[in-house]
């Protein structure tokens, strides 16, 4: 018997049973919380939006892809791998492409290089240019966009129906797609193949489909000059190049040799020649992950440490009578001031004879200067790449009388995971903004900018 009254036995035979219940009980527990962590998204709470995302430079909020969508402001990840999250829609698929009706910057009087067989120069003719009815044209620049379906800006899109005025303004996408010449910042690869590069901690590629989304941006022509082109690998970097030939979009900064790589994109404004070049100065360190073009080795255009092909690709346009855009990625990021290797590698493009710089990288708009006599805008920032709320831009180049006749900076804003066009005084706070990075230059209430 027991101090309680109760037989020995029937007491050990419920003890056991006790004991039974509590193992079980602690079991089903752990078993709860092992699935709740290994196989159930994690919820997170919509007043912490810094909770699911990995840094990709300092603040740079960027999306993990565990987390569940608990907001426009707070988006991670497509909700799951079906074909209808991670495929684009037939109809953007059949976008409207340079030269069709529906983005009306270029007509058939496009001659793009066959693929692996590049011809001289490359050739863009606005319409104007071909009838010889406009007295002026435009040439517009953005910054850095971002394709890839395990981050915020394309898991948006999709979760938007892939409609492309539910991330990006109708009056900006007005804009964009009326300018005579659109050009952006392509900041991945478009592939299914190879593996990100080891060592590097972001890493972005895109769905080859997703390229579709260039002509219905407006977008003309890209930049592959960055230091994501290469993440993942020489095959992609080429399925990247093929990407954009199928879908008629040029590309600069870029190619499958040197040559290739550092020839320009010529662009007819009536009879005259507009030269736009692009190159890459990130990744200043010995070996970068971003392979630069060899003679027989494809990749992007490095301006660093080896500055050589990029002056020489200036010099030549130069010589053929061209007037030279040069739109390259440089700069520290997060920082509004030009660092030592913009500073140091400017006065060697305005000497070989560069007329304009348009810049990107900093994921921040940096400031406008002219320096000698030639302007320099030195980045766009992100233009729709994150969910970041930031402030971005375009700078649209008016073009007459053989020359730039005006120089504007369009404000605009990135914000959960769209971009729009800025109105009266969000607007205008921007430009002011801009000015107080600027103090050599005038800009006034339009974003037109000139030299003080």
């Amino acid at each position: 018997m027991t101090p309680c009254g109760i037989p020995a036995g029937c007491f050990l035979k419920k003890m056991n049973r006790y004991i039974k219940i509590f193992l079980l009980s602690l079991i089903i527990v752990v078993a709860s919380g092992l699935a709740a962590l290994f196989i159930f998204p994690e919820m997170r709470s919509a007043e912490d939006p810094a909770e699911g995302y990995a840094t990709v430079s300092d603040d740079e909020f960027m999306p993990t892809v565990s987390a569940p969508v608990v907001s426009l402001e707070t988006i991670t990840d497509v909700s799951d791998n079906s074909a209808s999250e991670n495929t684009v829609s037939a109809d953007v698929a059949e976008g409207p492409k340079p030269g069709e009706e529906g983005n009306p910057a270029l007509t058939m009087e496009m001659r793009l290089p066959a693929p692996h067989g590049m011809g001289d120069e490359l050739y863009v003719s606005t319409a104007g240019a071909v009838t010889g009815e406009k007295e002026s044209y435009t040439l517009c620049f953005a910054g850095d966009v971002l394709f890839d379906p395990g981050y915020a800006i394309y898991a948006n899109y999709q979760r938007q129906g892939s409609v492309l005025e539910k991330c990006i303004s109708e009056d900006l996408l007005e804009i964009m797609r009326s300018e005579d010449f659109m050009m952006i910042n392509n900041e991945f690869p478009y592939s299914e193949r190879g593996a990100a590069l080891e060592g590097k901690t972001y890493t972005f590629r895109a769905k080859p489909a997703s390229v579709s989304l260039l002509g219905e941006m407006g977008v003309d022509a890209v930049s592959v000059a960055n230091n994501h082109a290469y993440d993942f690998g020489g095959d992609a970097f080429l399925d990247t190049l093929d990407t954009l030939e199928g879908a008629e979009i040029p590309h600069v900064g870029g190619g499958r040799n040197l040559e290739e790589a550092s020839r320009p994109l010529y662009v007819y404004a009536g009879d005259d020649k507009i030269a736009i070049i692009a190159a890459s100065q990130i990744e200043r360190y010995g070996t970068p992950h971003s392979k630069g073009a060899t003679e027989d080795g494809a990749g992007i255009l490095r301006s660093y440490p080896n500055i050589d092909p990029t002056l020489d690709a200036i010099k030549k346009a130069k010589e053929e009578g061209a007037y030279v855009i040069l739109f390259i990625h440089w700069g520290t990021e997060n920082e509004t001031a030009a660092d030592w290797a913009q500073n140091e590698q400017l006065p060697k493009f305005i000497d070989a004879g560069v007329d304009c710089v348009i810049g990107g990288h900093p994921h921040i708009l940096q400031g406008i200067s002219y320096v000698d006599g030639v302007p320099v805008i030195y980045s766009l920032g992100n233009f729709w790449f994150n969910s970041k709320t930031i402030d971005t831009g375009m700078v649209e180049l008016e073009w007459a009388d053989g020359g730039v006749k005006n120089i504007r900076f369009i404000p605009c804003r990135q914000s959960g995971c769209g971009v729009k066009l800025l109105h009266d005084s969000e607007a205008q706070a921007l430009i002011s903004y801009m000015q107080s990075l600027s103090p050599n230059v005038n800009i006034d209430a339009e974003g037109y900018i000139t030299a003080k």
